[in-house]
């Protein structure tokens, strides 16, 4: 690979001043923001008004007190839903904000089973992240064990779709981009071809959302979940986000009828009924702490052109892999990650015999990434903070690890 200039491509960046709305460590690389984003600084000043104005001087009324203008409590999983909407292709009233994404994970996947129940299979990423598989055992015990979890490596479905996606399947859940390797399958075609043959999809996007624009719609996706704290940096533990295709809004049912998720709520009816759109799909009372801050790390985003975010991710990735390339000629290093940009996500995961060793001295070093089991060194590379700069450092601090590990 030619060896890129890395100055003529930061000058060249129409994201560097993003930089900025960042809190960043001094002498510190953060290349994990897919396991948890940066903090952007507007944060712990919108946190400190919620805080000591809107709970310690107006208590409860903060609920509804500025409900004319929405900036009320109550309406806060709406105004953040707009905000993710755009990132991900979605019109603001299919998504709905709250909860963890393990339990938005099962919110969806009970909807689909039910609306397929006739088909008895769920199918699944042999290697999908362990939430999701997990969520897919409990609701099966929930059931009686009458779903029958069919797992299959992403790739094998990808490549041969007639053999898996069959009749008796009746929900596909995948994972958009690998959080190991950051493969990025193709959610159009994928979405496509189970649709063929009846079957409702899935699709978990915490490594998408925020990395670069996804496009729930223009893939015709039926459902989706995903998480606020990594790519769109709303902090650990961020509420998370679900999807539900308006042409679904009716016959997917809402299992979780929590309160919140009526259709008036303060009616303080004795049944339920559900909310319009996917509003219905908010359980309990909003995370006011943790809904303010991602809607507040959200405006960073307002003014980002999502080609410009997924142009840059792809330059940040290929710089990094030009640049690590001879060390993969040194070191026992395995690139794990697809070359090709329509099979890429926002990181770039490499195995390593010691990489449990090695990602340890690195954190030591400043170099934050991230170590998956058995043997993947992970690192993250989000455009809104990074700079190429960033990119070269990073690998002469790798360099200098492996070194000292052989």
């Amino acid at each position: 690979m030619t060896i890129p200039d890395l100055s003529q491509l930061d000058a060249a960046d129409p994201l560097a001043h993003k930089r900025e709305a960042f809190e960043l460590p001094a002498d510190t690389i953060y290349l994990d923001g897919n396991s948890l984003g940066a903090m952007p600084k507007a944060v712990p000043a919108r946190l400190h008004e919620v805080v000591t104005g809107e709970w310690a001087q107006h208590l409860i009324r903060s609920w509804t007190r500025n409900a004319e203008a929405a900036q009320d409590w109550m309406a806060l999983p709406d105004r953040v839903s707009v905000k993710i909407a755009r990132l991900i292709g979605a019109r603001p009233d299919e998504v709905a904000v709250g909860d963890s994404t393990s339990v938005n994970t099962f919110k969806v996947l009970a909807a689909a089973v039910r609306m397929n129940a006739q088909r008895p299979v769920l199918l699944t990423d042999a290697e999908n992240f362990p939430t999701d598989l997990y969520v897919t055992q409990g609701l099966n015990a929930l059931l009686g064990g009458t779903l029958e979890i069919r797992r299959v490596p992403a790739d094998e479905i990808a490549a041969h779709p007639e053999q898996h996606l069959t009749p008796e399947v009746g929900v596909l859940l995948l994972t958009e981009v690998d959080y190991r390797t950051g493969r990025k399958l193709d959610m159009g075609q994928i979405t496509a071809q189970a649709q063929a043959q009846g079957i409702l999809t899935v699709w978990d996007l915490a490594h998408s959302a925020g990395a670069f624009a996804v496009d729930l719609n223009g893939c015709h996706a039926d459902f989706a979940i995903g998480c606020g704290y990594k790519f769109l940096n709303g902090g650990p533990g961020a509420p998370a986000f679900l999807f539900v295709a308006q042409r679904h809004h009716d016959a997917a049912p809402s299992f979780l009828s929590g309160w919140m998720g009526h259709a008036d709520p303060f009616e303080m009816a004795r049944e339920y009924v559900p909310a319009p759109g996917a509003r219905r799909y908010v359980v309990g009372t909003p995370q006011v702490l943790g809904l303010s801050a991602l809607d507040t790390a959200l405006d960073v985003f307002a003014d980002v052109d999502l080609g410009q975010l997924r142009a840059k991710s792809l330059s940040l990735t290929d710089t990094f892999i030009a640049l690590m390339e001879p060390l993969t000629g040194q070191y026992p290093l395995e690139l794990v990650t697809p070359l090709d940009h329509e099979q890429r996500g926002s990181q770039v995961s490499y195995r390593h015999p010691q990489a449990q060793q090695v990602m340890k001295k690195l954190i030591e070093r400043g170099i934050i990434g991230d170590f998956r089991t058995p043997d993947i060194l992970r690192f993250g590379f989000t455009p809104l903070y990074h700079s190429h700069a960033d990119v070269g450092r990073a690998v002469e601090g790798i360099r200098s690890v492996l070194e000292q590990t052989k």
